[in-house]
């Protein structure tokens, strides 16, 4: 029972973030995997609606958008982003 009650304060994350760099990895909850895939069918969906043969600032201009809701979702729902190195090795 504490267990729940200890954990019903922490945010839960959707992404977290990445042991190196900046910025998120891959998702950590079914919302976030759900988010992820989401993207991923709507990219093909963009080429087919706006060809970058036929126009490239409207293909890009699309592109742009969804990665554009992504990085919103992922600052949104995910670990606060922050330059890391690894994890931290306690000092003896």
């Amino acid at each position: 029972m504490v267990y729940l009650i200890r954990n019903m304060n922490k945010p839960r994350y959707w992404f977290h973030a990445k042991s190196y760099g900046w910025g998120w990895g891959l998702p950590s909850a079914w919302q976030g995997w759900v988010a992820l895939i989401t993207y991923l069918v709507l990219i093909p969906v963009a080429v087919r609606f706006f060809p970058p043969e036929h126009g490239m600032a409207a293909f890009l201009a699309a592109l742009f958008g969804l990665s554009a809701v992504l990085i919103a979702i992922c600052w949104w729902k995910g670990e606060p982003p922050r330059w890391r190195w690894g994890e931290e090795k306690p000092r003896d």
